[in-house]
């Protein structure tokens, strides 16, 4: 049998192994992101809610809502909007999640296995798991972030009909096409800084613990590769990533929703850390921890769904464990 016979002779996922990881690990995300968005989209108005540069904004005056926790503004969107709308914005987070978590998750190994090298007993230093995962995340989120943006507007689109203002989208596509005419190009990464910044640390928060609690189970206790370590190892890593990613994701929101000139510039904010200083100054420290709770509640369940999902996909498929 000839090299080229012998290699179409080859499973899928040995022929274009990087191909069939980005395509699981979609898979995955696109799963754990149906199951959790009802959280995302509660975090995401509690971010907005108390906007103290909305509040000094001549145009916003008056209109600005009671701050409401995390049950009350859940229930609050389902009484004044109905049920479905806590899913509005689910379509343009599951695109994102394609782009976001195959690039992430192809990167993160591809950096670990080939560029810097764990050893052959699996072991892998702190340090490098952290510049793998906040490497994957940053280049991640960078392909993905003009999906986010639509899926942060589309967000806020029952509040700004609730608040008696126009809507801005007639959907996903009617979006991306909106910003893409009004901003260019440009329009469609506004705030990737932060989005980038937001990415890098919930991934050191994510794929670092994952990895790094996974393997340090596997070889310092007597639990084995399956379920209930993956289960141990997705609890800390949502933990650890809500923490480190939450100060980040307020002002990632804050500026992605803010509304912008025909330039494409924000109108509330120069900068992520003019959101920084305008919101730690308008609202105090703790406000960048608004939405930590359904953040937190959404990233345990959604790294419990996807890693349990990711590692099975792959067995099935005859993929090597992550």
């Amino acid at each position: 049998m000839s090299p080229a016979e012998e290699e179409k002779s080859l499973p899928l996922p040995q022929r274009w192994p990087r191909a069939s990881k980005f395509a699981l690990s979609a898979c995955a995300a696109a799963v754990a992101e149906l199951v959790t968005f009802p959280l995302d989209l509660t975090k995401t108005r509690l971010q907005i809610q108390g906007e103290a540069a909305v509040r000094l904004d001549g145009a916003a005056a008056g209109q600005t809502a009671p701050y409401r926790g995390m049950l009350r503004t859940a229930a609050g969107i389902v009484q004044e909007e109905g049920l479905g709308k806590l899913w509005q914005g689910a379509t343009p987070a599951v695109y994102r999640h394609i782009v976001y978590s195959g690039v992430r998750m192809v990167v993160y190994e591809h950096l670990r296995d080939s560029v810097l090298c764990r050893a052959e007993d699996k072991t892998f230093p702190l340090w490098k798991a952290v510049v793998g995962g906040m490497s994957a995340g940053a280049i991640g989120q960078f392909f993905a972030s003009p999906t986010d943006l639509v899926k942060v507007q589309m967000q806020m689109e029952g509040k700004r009909k609730l608040e008696g203002k126009p809507l801005r989208f007639r959907g996903v596509h009617h979006a991306f096409l909106k910003i893409l005419s009004e901003g260019g190009i440009r329009g469609l990464w506004a705030g990737w800084v932060p989005n980038v910044q937001r990415a890098a640390l919930v991934n050191m928060g994510d794929l670092t613990t994952y990895d790094t609690v996974k393997h340090f189970l596997l070889l310092n206790t007597p639990l084995v590769d399956n379920s209930v370590t993956h289960s141990v190892s997705s609890v800390c890593s949502g933990l650890v990533a809500a923490v480190l990613g939450t100060p980040a994701d307020v002002v990632k929101t804050r500026i992605m929703n803010q509304p912008r000139d025909k330039q494409g510039r924000g109108l509330l904010y120069k900068s992520s850390m003019d959101c920084l200083i305008q919101t730690v100054q308008g609202e105090g420290f703790m406000s960048l921890y608004k939405g930590f709770i359904p953040t937190w509640m959404r990233m345990a369940p959604w790294s419990l769904v996807f890693w349990l999902t990711y590692e099975q996909i792959r067995r099935i498929c005859g993929v090597s464990s992550f």
